[in-house]
């Protein structure tokens, strides 16, 4: 009997050590690929984020102007400022020396997303817009002309397409692990997304923002086609990864095509308007190398067409230089108060613009 109760104390010494908090957190932990374009989509996944960021590129400044234009609870909008200004995007200044009120303004950082919102536009208008057009019509102050951003190569300034690029381990490259409740966050509400006024970024991110999706896209790009081949990649559960499959072939990212036929296997293949989100996705890399990788690009770009390593960058149309948001203004293709969203002072001549 003592035998017995001894075997039974072990037993549970065993069980509690097998499930302690140290040697779960240890047991769990993922490695996954260091990944720029990941680093910046985990702040613009959060709808909630995005929306106020886009907000800023409109004019924003203060708290109230925030809420009216996205109707975001007070709580919930208290919360994304807190973490952006946290995160480096918006930096706070007081009204006035007298006043505890804040304005929340877009630092050097927050400015450089300007470009990923305008490569991300440029998806939105190609493929997702209605019978009305795109939202936005952009001018660039620069060169006085309508133009449609590009993503261009650094070195010669040609548009740049995944087949015409070629990629390498950069410095910041391999593999970290991460904590296992980063992975299992869930998303915002896709619909969350289009708060407010009408946006092809907006709408570029309701099918892509999700952070798996967003991941299998990557894979993709890296020429992973098989759904094995994705979820030893990935870490991911087959439930979830058919699941996103599933919505990226409805959505027409991927094109499902059959490679055996006993048993019945399928792969995973970008459409061109998959391939189309390549300039977004580098783009997006770009910034995350500028300010999230501490050890250096994880990934290093050639362009074919020039043989030079390039970092991408967004360039008008018409004049090939540069765009920043003080060198951009805007006409409205729709009413913001049909949306009840307030329209910014100044719509064709703001130093700050947006997607």
């Amino acid at each position: 009997m003592r035998a017995e109760t001894i075997a039974k104390q072990r037993s549970r010494r065993a069980a509690a050590k097998r499930s302690s908090p140290k040697r779960q957190a240890g047991s769990q932990r993922v490695r996954e690929r260091n990944c720029s374009v990941a680093r910046t989509l985990d702040i613009l996944s959060d709808a909630w984020a995005f929306l106020v960021i886009r907000e800023a590129f409109f004019g924003a400044k203060r708290f109230e102007t925030f809420r009216s234009s996205l109707g975001l609870p007070r709580a919930t909008l208290t919360e994304r400022l807190k973490r952006l200004t946290e995160q480096g995007i918006f930096r706070q200044e007081r009204y006035s020396e007298t006043s505890q009120r804040v304005d929340y303004r877009l630092t050097e950082a927050g400015l450089d997303l300007y470009p990923s919102f305008m490569a991300l536009m440029q998806f939105g208008d190609r493929w997702l817009v209605g019978p009305k057009g795109p939202p936005l019509r952009l001018i660039h102050n620069t060169c006085n002309s309508m133009c449609h951003p590009v993503v261009a190569c650094s070195a010669c300034l040609e548009e740049v397409t995944a087949r015409r690029v070629t990629y390498r381990d950069g410095p910041g490259a391999g593999f970290s692990y991460i904590h296992p409740a980063r992975r299992a966050r869930r998303s915002s509400d896709p619909s969350q997304y289009l708060r407010g006024r009408p946006s092809s970024v907006s709408n570029t991110l309701q099918m892509i923002g999700d952070r798996w999706s967003f991941l299998i896209i990557r894979e993709a790009f890296l020429g992973s086609r098989r759904f094995d081949r994705l979820q030893a990649e990935l870490k991911i559960a087959s439930n979830i990864l058919s699941d996103r499959l599933a919505r990226l072939v409805t959505t027409g990212i991927l094109a499902r095509r059959r490679y055996q036929n006993q048993p019945e296997r399928f792969e995973y293949r970008l459409t061109d308007m998959g391939k189309d989100l390549y300039g977004a996705l580098i783009t997006m890399m770009a910034w995350g190398d500028r300010w999230l990788s501490r050890d250096g690009p994880p990934i290093g770009l050639t362009h074919r067409d020039c043989g030079k390593d390039f970092t991408p960058v967004v360039i008008c149309d018409r004049c090939h230089k540069p765009i920043r948001s003080h060198h951009m203004r805007y006409q409205l293709n729709y009413d913001p108060q049909d949306f009840g969203a307030p329209e910014v002072e100044h719509p064709g001549n703001t130093g700050v613009s947006s997607a």
